[in-house]
């Protein structure tokens, strides 16, 4: 089986975790459809020890060959859910042989996969681009991932002479959640350091994520009568709107890029007697990042002592923090991939990761994880797509980092 027949194969299993759900992993029991599909296919290839548990972790191993048993076992890892703000179901990819480089439209959706919008679309001609129909994901986020480390490790069992150390596989759910990695089994994973597949272009490597939280805040407001509410009402949908103001308006995804951090008011809602608005915040620098969380607190504080003690009230969780703090770009695992990456005939670059991985979970619990492109583009959106050839490249990629 190619790396892209199992890509297709995959991307059309629905596997979207669910965002309202934080209180079981994995949010949503669809995901265990990947999961058992994974496992059977596992077993079938050949992996040892395979397993999967009761939250829809996955398990598989290569033994080293023999004369290579001291050397380090190397992890590998992506994430089975897909996001669950645009429709993951009935994913129908489009493929377009020798793409000309121009605009593609999605299907009969009405959306276009613009050369405008996606510059690099014109370094993609004469390859074999994989889109959606434009009304859904199509999954490369990180079904790719999924796809590229399989395929790498049916290549080593079906050449039993080319030789390796031990390698360690595990596909987790919720990732796109934030949850991730947190209940991977690292003594069953048994590796010195791994590689989540998870990123952009295959030349790409991670060791640089933000800091990140969540804050949710609770503005509770008065409700009265409008016709008699002079000097009265409060009204808590105005005064959300009033919290968000007192935030810096050019600190927004929109208008931030590489290191600079943002506050990303991702959802709201409310009436006259009570609101909610929900953030994330993110910064490289931990100390910008603290900042950060003081602000939101600060206009909190502000909200209160225009309106009363009790009318804002903030809850901030940790995510993830910044994985640099564990791993250097002179580490043993980020050499290694630079390594791979020069063998397979590109230039590795080094780029950071203005988002988070489950590299950022691992790294902080032991297992340093830098993070490795999939060759995908567009995430999180209809727009997603990627190359048959990126498939095949970051494939051959992790070949290399494993031999």
């Amino acid at each position: 089986m190619t790396v892209t027949d199992r890509f297709l194969n995959y991307v059309r299993i629905h596997s979207a975790s669910d965002d309202k759900n934080d209180s079981e992993v994995p949010s949503a029991k669809r995901e265990f459809d990947m999961t058992d599909h994974l496992y059977s296919e596992m077993k079938e290839l050949g992996f040892s020890g395979v397993y999967r548990d009761e939250h829809a972790y996955v398990y598989g191993f290569i033994p080293a060959s023999e004369g290579m048993e001291k050397e380090k076992c190397i992890a590998f890892n992506a994430h089975i859910d897909t996001i669950p703000d645009f429709p993951g179901e009935n994913v129908r990819p489009q493929i377009t042989y020798d793409y000309d480089g121009n605009d593609v439209l999605l299907g009969s959706s009405g959306r276009v996969l613009s050369a405008d919008m996606f510059p690099h679309l014109r370094s993609l001609k004469g390859q074999t681009l994989i889109t959606t129909d434009g009304t859904t994901v199509l999954g490369a986020d990180d079904k790719a991932g999924i796809a590229e480390i399989m395929s790498a490790c049916e290549f080593l069992l079906k050449h039993s002479d080319i030789k390796h150390g031990k390698i360690s596989v595990c596909f987790s759910p919720d990732e796109e959640i934030g949850h991730g990695a947190a209940l991977m089994d690292l003594d069953r994973v048994g590796a010195d350091y791994g590689y989540t597949v998870d990123g952009g272009e295959v030349n790409e490597i991670n060791f640089e994520t933000f800091n990140a939280s969540s804050a949710k805040v609770f503005i509770k407001g008065v409700s009265v009568h409008p016709g008699s509410a002079k000097d009265k009402m409060v009204n808590a949908s105005l005064v959300a709107m009033e919290f968000n103001s007192l935030l810096p308006p050019d600190e927004i995804p929109s208008k931030t890029e590489n290191y600079e951090g943002f506050f990303h008011l991702t959802e709201m809602s409310g009436s006259t007697d009570s609101a909610e608005l929900s953030y994330i915040i993110r910064d490289h620098d931990s100390d910008r990042f603290k900042e950060r969380e003081d602000m939101i607190c600060s206009a909190a504080d502000e909200i209160n002592s225009r309106y009363g003690k009790g009318t804002a009230k903030v809850e901030i969780k940790e995510q993830y923090r910044n994985m640099s703090e564990v791993i250097g770009r002179d580490s043993e695992p980020v050499k290694r991939a630079e390594k791979a990456i020069e063998k397979a005939g590109i230039e590795a670059v080094y780029v950071p990761v203005r988002g988070g991985t489950d590299g950022a979970q691992l790294s902080f619990r032991g297992l340093p994880c830098p993070n490795l492109g999939t060759g995908g583009y567009g995430f999180h959106g209809p727009y997603e797509h990627i190359t048959s050839e990126h498939l095949e490249k970051m494939t051959e990629i992790l070949i290399n980092i494993m031999t």
